[in-house]
């Protein structure tokens, strides 16, 4: 292969199975918060990886961390031996998450092995055979993450026997007219008392912003009044902030802005700045409910734990919650003034550094996939990177790191607005996006 495109080299070489692909990007290296392909251009990156790479790319603190662990590597596990690394992780987790009682934590590759532990144990430990999802939900891409999911582009995967999906509220295309979302609690509340017995069920697992159904963020109360209902039948909620956690939203936690606490929390993706480690925070009754329930060789490795207490300290240190918040507002503000002449764009929303933008055809609010294919296609082509998501694969997600900069957050706004209104403008064609299926 010598002389071919790196492209080329990934179709010979790398199985389709593990390929989700929007465009031809083929990434030889990063700084910061751009993307350098092998031909030497740069691209803003308003991806980071689906949020993974929360510091950017190169970040000083990360690589510091990861060379002093590798330098002393303790082992490469906690299987059936404990590192120092890995303790104190889960210590710092602990102190930084709020939470009554006594608690432990979980220390995984992904979000996905995370969710999937949750749903085991859960129901292991209380005794009760239902779980609750949101339709729309994507808790992870192995089999019992996806049993718990809700997402279009898991259909036809088997479901737990108990679990029960109900629809997120969505201001934007709210249930039953109710942009407030009481009708969608009083809808729940109603399953709880017939079809699923809430004494039966074991948890609700809930995206505090729904990432992947669509950067859907709830009306205000509404999870707070979901949680108390939960509290009523002894239903432990689980908080799924694998994409939307650790200081992407201005907070440190996301579920700070619905005021409630979880009795779990589920941390991934940026909690490693791109390396893979997961954790689950829960009370002590439930993590402890059985030695060796859910474990893999590599949990816990030393490494991966120095580089999640990196990320956790550098959001301390650089104060990266409320820049998410700051900056985050501002990107928003500037496609906000740009959509008032983009009718395509139906719908803005988000919080900090976690945005959504809905595409759809103006003359029937309907949601407009082919548009979003072609937007995010064009996008790379102009230099900046970024995908869609959403049940109706319409909506651009915007998760960039939490380093973006004022300067760079009004450059991606306006390379996304062009890519919106060039790829109305039929820039883009059918043949070009033809080879990227996305999801």
């Amino acid at each position: 292969m010598t002389g071919a495109s790196l492209y080329s080299r990934d179709e010979a070489a790398l199985s389709a199975l593990q390929k989700l692909r929007f465009f031809p990007l083929a990434v030889a290296r990063g700084e910061g918060c751009y993307l350098i392909e092998e031909d030497g251009r740069r691209l803003l990156d308003l991806s980071a990886s689906w949020g993974a790479a929360s510091l950017g790319h190169g970040h000083p603190a990360l690589r510091d961390a990861i060379d002093g662990a590798l330098a002393v590597q303790a082992g490469a596990s906690i299987l059936s031996g404990t590192n120092a690394i890995a303790v104190e992780l889960a210590e710092t987790l602990l102190r930084l998450t709020p939470g009554d009682g006594d608690r432990r934590v979980w220390l995984g590759h992904s979000g996905s092995d995370a969710n999937e532990t949750v749903a085991r144990v859960v129901p292991a430990a209380t005794k009760r055979p239902r779980m609750m999802a949101f339709s729309g939900a994507y808790h992870g891409g192995t089999q019992g993450s996806m049993a718990v999911s809700g997402h279009s582009a898991q259909d036809g995967v088997a479901k737990e026997d108990g679990l029960t999906l109900v629809p997120y509220p969505d201001p934007f295309r709210p249930f039953n007219g109710d942009a407030s979302g009481q009708a969608l609690l009083d809808y729940i509340e109603h399953l709880l008392e017939t079809s699923c017995p809430g004494e039966e069920v074991a948890c609700f697992f809930m995206e505090p912003i729904q990432a992947d159904g669509g950067l859907i963020v709830p009306p205000p109360g509404f999870l707070g009044g979901l949680a108390k209902l939960c509290a009523r039948y002894g239903i432990l909620t689980v908080c799924d902030e694998v994409k939307v956690g650790l200081a992407r939203t201005g907070s440190l936690h996301c579920y700070m802005h619905e005021g409630f606490t979880p009795d779990i929390l589920v941390l991934g993706k940026g909690l490693g700045g791109g390396l893979p480690v997961s954790a689950v925070i829960g009370p002590a009754w439930v993590m402890d409910h059985a030695p060796a329930f859910s474990m893999q060789t590599l949990h816990g490795n030393p490494v991966c734990a120095a580089a999640a207490l990196a990320v956790l300290k550098t959001i301390g240190t650089e104060h990266l919650s409320h820049a998410a918040r700051v900056t985050g507002d501002a990107l928003q503000g500037h496609i906000l003034t740009g959509a008032q002449s983009v009718p395509e764009i139906g719908d803005v929303r988000g919080r900090g550094l976690a945005v959504g933008v809905e595409l759809v055809d103006p003359s029937t609010n309907a949601p407009d996939a082919d548009l979003a294919r072609k937007t995010v296609y064009r996008a790379w082509q102009l230099g900046a990177v970024f995908y869609y998501v959403g049940m109706q694969s319409n909506v651009l997600e915007l998760t960039p790191p939490l380093t973006l900069t004022a300067q760079q957050a009004e450059e991606g706004a306006a390379l996304l607005l062009t890519a919106v209104q060039d790829a109305c403008a039929g820039l883009v064609s059918d043949a070009d996006v033809a080879p990227f299926a996305g999801w």
